[in-house]
């Protein structure tokens, strides 16, 4: 494994080695002197003498000198290093909110500052980019929905047995492109840091459970809802998380046989949770499911693969967090608390 170099190591070599330089030129000047000045001693005891003269006024002074310099000097070093520190700490506090993050150089050394606004620059292209990317994805869902609309009331009026089947297809299509809309602007007001506004989360759950409700009872299937008895008021962005919801209801309707049961839990705490009577999933699984375009072994066969993705994004834009509890069946939107 090759040693990686230290600038602080090199300092502290180089500084060792100056100094140990310079205290063997002193000590050969001074030895030199005193070979001129014990002229009239004869050789051993010059010598001796000499020895002792460089260890009681030279050697021990120097000895006395290089315990504070190297203090200091390593205090200095340390101090030259804190600016890159406390950068550091701050890209690893901004994790999550990446978008528009900038390193602040106002205390950076100057002989840092080529460095600092390199990377700056670095991210200010990267963010342009990804608006372009998101923006083009916006742009094209939008377009889109106009043309399978009109295809879809076309569809309406046909009279085939594929009918039903095309439709259902194209509202599929729909599907995907309201997903990806969604994750467009998702990704559009973290950027632009839109304030949130604080909404019970009783709202959230019984919008949704009112809107989804009819169809599961239509498949021969029951859900629940518990508000709990305090229900929590978190900052959110209400279209967002809703569609979070009704994604996991949706896979809970799925995984769930009929006559089963989905229920839908409103707390304790800043929490939306799903259970059903699926298999449940694993952290492991979960962890590879929210990546784009995986699919689970339950998802729906027209499905684009992305409703866990767009959970996740959701919640790491809130600051919060999706998890499971495979034992209990159970997928949880977990948010900060108030």
């Amino acid at each position: 494994m090759t040693r990686r170099r230290s600038v602080s190591r090199r300092l502290r070599r180089g500084l060792g080695l100056i100094g140990l330089i310079g205290t063997v030129l002193l000590l050969a000047a001074v030895a030199f002197f005193y070979s001129f000045t014990f002229t009239h001693l004869d050789p051993q005891a010059a010598i001796l003498r000499a020895i002792k003269e460089m260890l009681e006024h030279v050697a021990l002074p120097l000895v006395v000198l290089l315990v504070p310099v190297t203090i200091m000097v390593q205090r200095v070093i340390r101090q030259a290093f804190l600016p890159l520190e406390e950068a550091a700490a701050e890209i690893e506090a901004a994790r999550g909110h990446e978008r528009g993050f900038r390193i602040d150089a106002s205390h950076m050394p100057a002989e840092a500052l080529p460095f600092t606004d390199a990377v700056n620059d670095l991210l200010v292209r990267l963010d342009d980019a990804v608006m372009r990317q998101e923006a083009f994805a916006a742009d094209v869902a939008h377009e889109l929905r106009t043309p399978l609309a009109l295809l879809s009331l076309e569809l309406d009026r046909l009279d085939h047995e594929d009918a039903a089947r095309l439709k259902n297809d194209v509202a599929s299509m729909r599907r995907l492109i309201d997903q990806l809309m969604l994750l467009a602007q998702i990704d559009a007001a973290a950027a632009a840091q839109t304030p949130l506004e604080p909404v019970p989360l009783t709202e959230i759950a019984t919008q949704v459970v009112g809107a989804v409700a009819p169809g599961i009872i239509a498949d021969a299937k029951t859900i629940e809802l518990d508000t709990g008895d305090h229900p929590p008021i978190v900052n959110i962005r209400r279209e967002a998380v809703a569609a979070a919801l009704r994604n996991l209801i949706e896979n809970a309707a799925r995984v769930t046989p009929v006559g089963g049961t989905i229920q839908v839990r409103v707390g304790p705490g800043a929490i939306l949770a799903v259970r059903d009577e699926g298999p449940g999933l694993t952290p492991d699984r979960l962890s590879d499911l929210v990546q784009r375009h995986r699919r689970a072994d339950h998802a729906s066969k027209t499905g684009a693969g992305l409703g866990l993705a767009i959970v996740e994004r959701i919640m790491a834009a809130h600051g919060g967090t999706l998890t499971t509890d495979p034992t209990l069946h159970e997928l949880a939107l977990r948010f900060p608390e108030p």
